[in-house]
């Protein structure tokens, strides 16, 4: 087991986010792209802007580190043509993998055929152009019993609609790591959690994102079955060591 190959290292802030500038802001997705390209990460995950600049370098050194990025992101309330739109200016500059949040809202409100809309018609779009697709249910929205039916609505449609072939590259991952929860509760994967999505998104992998920061996290989570982890703390927990940062 090559620990690297599942981790998604990862920064989505944006400047003012981070409390940086612009400048400075990209430094840091340059420092991330560079790290992962020393290290052989599965995968660096940043924002659309940010795209082909880490495209190019990962081009230049003849890496094989994928460049992954989120769409709709943080909330997934944009409809299904700007989520398409942007997905493909995404696949335009060079994206290998697309991390769609899903209309978690519009779920919780009833909205299913709208939400199974958007699945079927985004995950074509991706496996058309040969991405590999992963769909951000956002865990902490969610109680129990709708990560059960948010993971199976979404095991079911790529099930009706695509070959088995297909199955390996769509994804269930838990969180974007920006939704804010009340009391301190955790708003990423937990072992519970994760063990919902596993048990009701099978046979569609299952990414672990958010609150795994430590090599001993890291590897409970792939204990359990998942085959990515969505962190900003990859390069500490390679290490042995632990993350600092909130994601």
């Amino acid at each position: 087991m090559k620990l690297k190959q599942y981790l998604d290292t990862t920064y989505l802030k944006t400047a003012t986010q981070a409390g940086l500038t612009e400048a400075e802001n990209l430094e840091v997705v340059k420092a991330l792209v560079a790290e992962a390209i020393q290290e052989d990460f599965k995968l660096v995950m940043i924002r659309p802007e940010m795209v082909a600049m880490a495209k190019e370098m990962i081009v230049a050194t003849e890496s094989k580190v994928g460049v992954g990025t989120v769409i709709d992101f943080p909330e997934g309330r944009g409809d299904l043509q700007e989520k398409l739109q942007e997905a493909q200016t995404a696949i335009n500059d060079g994206a290998d993998e697309l991390d769609f949040v899903v209309d978690y809202t519009a779920f919780k409100e009833g909205k299913i055929t709208e939400v199974k809309q958007q699945v079927l018609e985004c995950t074509r779009l991706g496996l058309d152009n040969e991405k590999v697709i992963k769909w951000i249910i956002e865990v902490a929205a969610l109680n129990e019993p709708q990560i059960v039916q948010l993971s199976a609505l979404i095991k079911n449609v790529v099930l009706s609609n695509f070959e088995e072939k297909n199955y390996q590259n769509v994804f269930v991952k838990s969180s974007t790591g920006f939704y804010i929860t009340d009391d301190d509760k955790p708003n990423g994967a937990t072992q519970a959690a994760i063990t919902l999505m596993l048990e009701n998104s099978f046979p569609l992998p299952v990414k672990a994102a958010g609150g795994v920061r430590t090599y001993d996290e890291a590897m409970q989570m792939i204990a359990l079955g998942v085959k990515r982890i969505g962190t900003s703390s990859a390069g500490a927990i390679v290490k042995g060591g632990s993350g600092q940062n909130d994601y």
